[in-house]
């Protein structure tokens, strides 16, 4: 009896004559419709700020954050990860970086640059 046994590779699903044997969410891929992309973010002591670690694509968030665990922190390199899908983050224009922090240069005050310090300060 003979068998033929195809190898199937991350991405790579086949003819989508033989996409019948595939499971739900890789038939989707198959026909093009592919999983969001997800933006990880992982913080790597308690009391340090998460920073962003990559992006991977996912189904779901549970999905989303085990594959970042799986991907990301293989070596335990954090502990807290945050998940966020790509389409809700929103940026600002750099074409428009002029008009958005300009207003910060007015109010000296917040840069207290004109106070005299004392030698010993090293790390100011």
């Amino acid at each position: 009896m003979n068998k033929l046994v195809k190898k199937f590779y991350y991405g790579d699903y086949g003819d989508k004559e033989n996409a019948a044997s595939l499971p739900p969410d890789a038939l989707a891929a198959a026909n093009g419709n592919s999983w969001p992309l997800w933006e990880v973010f992982i913080r790597s002591k308690q009391g340090l700020d998460h920073k962003h670690a990559g992006s991977l694509h996912a189904a779901d968030a549970q999905m989303a954050i085990e594959n970042a665990r799986d991907v990301y922190t293989r070596r335990q390199e954090g502990i807290s990860l945050w998940v966020v899908e790509s389409k809700y983050i929103h940026a600002s224009n750099p074409a428009e970086a002029g008009s958005l922090y300009d207003p910060a240069n007015d109010k000296v005050y917040r840069h207290p640059t004109f106070y005299d310090l004392p030698n010993e300060l090293k790390h100011m």
